[in-house]
């Protein structure tokens, strides 16, 4: 698959297959990851990869779901709901600075285009309770949890919308029950010098 094709068909999942991720794949993503830029080359992130179902279940209470689309996007344990998690950690007294938040979105973004390519959606998530995962992933003190990547096959293929107006980028589900991002153009996004 072509790297403007996977751009364009790439959206965040919130209904995946209950089939478990071999984890043969989940170490292709984290290994993507470590490929990304980041400040200095400084390589500050650490992945940790939560893939049992009581851990990936026992995380999966502690996320909120598509504010825009719920409750009908919420996914449903054993049904939709995610069948792992990687947790993007940094060091808890670096966590709020610009440089280690601009590392962490060049590495979630390379895991979701890498995931995409093997059929696994991803829907990067900042709306979770970070204390309760920190304890469920026993991870040190000194370590915070930046965001956490939902992972599964996905069982659905939400699509995009090109707009040119700023007030429409709400996403949304049709009729169908398909989940539609609107996305502006590269008309709206751009100003020419």
């Amino acid at each position: 698959m072509e790297l403007k094709q996977v751009l364009k068909e790439r959206r965040t999942v919130r209904r995946f297959s209950q089939t478990p991720i071999p984890d043969e794949e989940l170490r292709d993503l984290i290994d993507a990851a470590r490929l990304a830029s980041c400040a200095r080359n400084d390589q500050r992130l650490r992945y940790v990869v939560a893939r049992t179902p009581e851990l990936v279940n026992a995380i999966f209470k502690f996320t909120a779901w598509a504010g825009s689309v719920a409750p009908r996007r919420n996914p449903v344990p054993g049904v939709s709901a995610p069948t792992a998690f990687i947790a993007v950690i940094g060091k808890k007294a670096e966590s709020d600075t610009p440089l280690l938040q601009t590392d962490c979105g060049a590495a979630i973004q390379t895991i979701q285009l890498a995931a995409w390519e093997k059929n696994i959606g991803c829907c990067w998530m900042g709306a979770i309770n970070r204390q309760e995962i920190h304890a469920l992933l026993g991870l040190p003190e000194e370590s915070a949890i930046l965001y956490i990547i939902a992972l599964g096959y996905a069982a659905e293929k939400p699509v995009h919308d090109d707009t040119d107006d700023p007030g429409k980028v709400k996403y949304y589900l049709d009729d169908e029950d398909l989940l539609h991002v609107p996305k502006l153009t590269v008309e709206a996004v751009t100003t020419w010098k």
